[in-house]
């Protein structure tokens, strides 16, 4: 096998028994065809380095042999998602407007005064109880909710907040969250 016609008629010689080994390896006759494929398009590539005289067949099978493996470590790495849902799972909205929420509020906490800041963080962000946050300030239990009132209402105008739809992810953002996947509409 000194040329490339040569080549190429030990390659078609090659196919029964390529897809026979195929076939034993993949299973099924749809995907062994398809290694048997890939199989002969990497030999035609590579066949400047196949030694002329040495075993055109054995060389053929080590190419189809690590061509699946290949193809089962990638797969391996691989999730199948044929109708969308777990990329739905997984879609997320955009941090960029919350992260700017965030530094919007942190400014607008900055600003209320000492108690009141105190009193918002005690209740809302550790999640203490009102008796709990009175004892803490060591003040009246009516005391503490009224600095988380005015605090909360005074957050509000600072942030332009008047429901809860001004805050949370925009409408755009939320649309495209919603929608279905192309083909999955139902």
């Amino acid at each position: 096998m000194t040329d490339a016609m040569d080549f190429k008629d030990g390659l078609l010689t090659a196919i029964p028994n390529l897809r026979a080994f195929a076939i034993s390896l993949c299973g099924t006759a749809d995907k062994a065809d398809d290694l048997v494929q890939e199989t002969l398009v990497r030999a035609w590539d590579k066949q400047a380095s196949f030694q002329p005289g040495t075993n055109l067949r054995a060389w053929l099978f080590t190419i189809l042999r690590n061509e699946f493996y290949s193809q089962m470590r990638k797969r391996g790495r691989e999730v199948s998602d044929a109708d969308g849902a777990l990329t739905v799972a997984m879609a997320t909205h955009p941090e960029q407007a919350g992260k700017l929420d965030m530094q919007d509020f942190q400014a607008a906490l900055a600003e209320l005064p000492d108690d009141q800041r105190e009193a918002i963080i005690l209740i809302g962000a550790t999640g203490l109880s009102y008796e709990e946050a009175a004892e803490i300030c060591d003040c009246a239990v009516g005391t503490v909710k009224s600095r988380v009132s005015r605090a909360r209402k005074r957050l509000s105008e600072l942030l332009g907040v008047s429901d809860s739809s001004d805050y949370g992810p925009d409408g755009v953002s939320t649309h495209v969250m919603n929608r279905p996947l192309v083909g999955n509409a139902a």
